[in-house]
């Protein structure tokens, strides 16, 4: 069907898009009791337009509401094999995702006006996501800015149906909000494939609290770091039999290996590194403990040995490579009077959040590595006014080994279709997930419960 909708005065002059050239014409508004607004072909067309002749007064234009793309679906994301897996045993292999699946009331048309609305729409958007978290599959699936009536009435109940099941956690403004505004505040989930891994317990990390229980008189903690909402999510999941390759190991204590997922959506602002920074270290020192206790749990009458649980970081830090943020994750410390404190008077309560007694460093005890480097994937969030990596799968180094990922999507496709921007109609997200496999390294399990490294 057709929509007629009858011109008015006629357009004096188009508008060019100066990126493009003047080959990029946009007409602009033709009247106010109806509105065309037909776009270049290559930046993303919406609709087709065709002028229909009439013995009448005034022509018409005859709008067709059907959606016509001449951008073509970017190619598959490369895999990039890095390694092989240790065949000489039994290995506990598995893949995961983390996606900033982009909540629906952030994907406005004031932030993102070079994406189509109906392509911005969430009910055209949603199956895209899920599309792509189906075709890629992971074992472990990390997700931030879900909407939690998103998260109960769309992902959980849509991958129970592949043999996922989940956990969420909304940000903590949820709990100061009506029953029918909480259901669009959006949070971090996790999912797990039941096949491969249970769950043992699940932790919620809430950094506006930790702020204010360790403020230790500091207004800047009060006022900077306690108003912020984000949060971190934890998952202490246990492996099954069918999470090993080349066999399974054959004592049945070394089969039920306990890994710590956590997924994290650290505060957005640039103006507050000092957040994103204290956040981080916060989360670091909540993970300490849990993993603390899990080492307790899994060795009953011992003293905690936190390094039979293995780790797994991933999320939305908002921080680049070089911010403090990712040198204080992959370096195990940073400077007291790092830049990003922003010469701030934090000192004393940071001293107690970080448990370290060096006077000029913050550190903690984590040997992490990043899956991604910046040569392989140079942005995860690509937008008109932002490209770069915020996005990170972080593991540890000593017991677990990364055998290969995904590439980045290809820049030629986004130079060919000139693509200043995400969400695109083929690209559901400003975001790209990012995927890697992973071998974890065995450990000894014996039948008095204790565990240790091979």
């Amino acid at each position: 069907m057709t929509q007629q909708i009858r011109r008015a005065p006629r357009l004096s002059h188009p508008v060019f898009n100066p990126l493009f050239g003047n080959n990029s014409t946009r007409f602009i508004e033709a009247a106010r009791a109806g509105m065309c607004v037909p776009f270049l072909a290559s930046l993303l067309p919406t609709m087709s337009a065709e002028c229909v002749p009439q013995i009448t007064v005034e022509p018409v234009i005859t709008v067709s509401k059907k959606r016509t793309l001449t951008a073509n679906h970017p190619p598959q994301r490369p895999w990039i094999p890095l390694t092989r897996p240790n065949r000489t045993r039994p290995t506990c292999i598995f893949t995961v995702m983390c996606y900033n699946v982009l909540c629906d009331k952030y994907a406005t048309r004031q932030m993102y006006g070079y994406c189509p609305s109906w392509a911005l729409d969430w009910e055209y958007r949603k199956k895209g996501i899920l599309d792509e978290i189906r075709h890629y599959a992971a074992d472990i699936i990390s997700l931030q800015e879900v909407e939690t009536d998103q998260f109960y009435n769309f992902f959980l109940p849509e991958l129970k149906h592949d043999g996922y099941d989940g956990i969420f956690s909304p940000k903590s403004r949820a709990k100061t909000m009506a029953e029918n505004d909480r259901k669009y505040v959006d949070g971090c989930a996790i999912f797990y494939r039941t096949a491969k891994f249970s769950l043992i317990k699940e932790h919620l990390v809430e950094f506006n609290q930790l702020a204010m229980a360790n403020a230790e008189g500091s207004d800047n903690m009060l006022n900077r770091v306690m108003p912020k909402d984000n949060i971190g999510l934890a998952a202490l999941l246990r492996t099954k039999e069918a999470a090993w390759d080349n066999g399974v190991p054959s004592d049945p204590a070394q089969v039920q290996q306990p890994i710590l997922v956590c997924t994290a959506h650290i505060h957005w602002d640039p103006e507050f590194c000092d957040v994103k920074l204290i956040q981080t270290m916060m989360l670091s020192n909540e993970l300490r403990s849990i993993l603390d206790q899990a080492g307790q749990s899994f060795r009953p009458g011992h003293k905690p040995d936190s390094s039979n649980v293995q780790l797994l970081l991933c999320g939305d830090f908002n921080s680049l490579p070089d911010s403090g943020v990712i040198e204080f994750l992959t370096s195990g410390r940073v400077a007291a009077d790092h830049r990003d404190f922003k010469d701030l008077a934090y000192k004393s309560c940071l001293q107690k959040i970080s448990g370290c007694d060096k006077p000029n460093e913050f550190t903690h005890s984590f040997k992490l590595a990043s899956a991604y480097s910046e040569d392989i994937m140079p942005y995860t969030n690509y937008t008109f006014e932002f490209k770069g990596i915020i996005d990170y799968i972080f593991y540890s180094k000593q017991s677990m080994v990364p055998l290969g990922l995904l590439g980045p999507l290809s820049p030629e496709w986004f130079k060919e279709h000139k693509v200043v921007g995400c969400p695109h109609p083929h690209v559901p997200s400003d975001h790209f997930p990012l995927l890697v496999e992973l071998e974890m390294t065995p450990t000894v399990g014996t039948s008095n419960g204790l565990i240790s490294r091979r």
